[in-house]
């Protein structure tokens, strides 16, 4: 068993303080950037950064299907933490100044499997997140844009 890690980025030509108010808009703008492999999204409370807890199902594949329950924390002005209260799974969302616009890091982190299995995960989920993640990413550069 061990630690499993998944990261992103992506450089968009909108400002740091603009991604991260539209990361931290789970009322409206997060479920818009959400990809087909996110299903029941739910804004539990609040829906603006800290103290938001929201709800979905993310389908990494077909038969690995996560049911989140994530609870949002702002640590400082540049970053955005979800903890899934279901699973150890931690996403953190870092924007920093990149020319005239905004770099995105996206990583998660769960702790993996065992024996063959976690074998199998930590060397192909990685993967498969980031394409979910990059797919995500360019939601989000479109949304900015428009």
């Amino acid at each position: 068993m061990g630690q499993v890690t998944a990261t992103a980025e992506k450089t968009v030509g909108a400002g740091p303080e603009r991604v991260l108010a539209a990361l931290a808009d789970y009322s409206s703008t997060r479920s818009r950037v959400l990809t087909e492999h996110f299903s029941e999204y739910e804004v539990r409370e609040g829906g603006q950064g800290e103290g938001t807890t929201v709800h979905w199902k993310l389908a990494a594949t077909s038969k690995r299907v996560r049911d989140c329950l994530v609870s949002v924390s702002v640590p400082d002005a540049s970053t955005l933490v979800e903890r899934d209260a279901n699973s150890s799974m931690v996403t953190t969302w870092t924007v920093s100044p990149a020319g005239e616009g905004a770099r995105i890091r996206v990583s998660t982190t769960w702790d993996g499997a065992g024996g063959v299995g976690g074998f199998f995960e930590r060397t192909f989920a990685p993967r498969g997140l980031q394409r979910i993640y990059d797919a995500q990413l360019a939601k989000l550069e479109a949304e900015l844009t428009r």
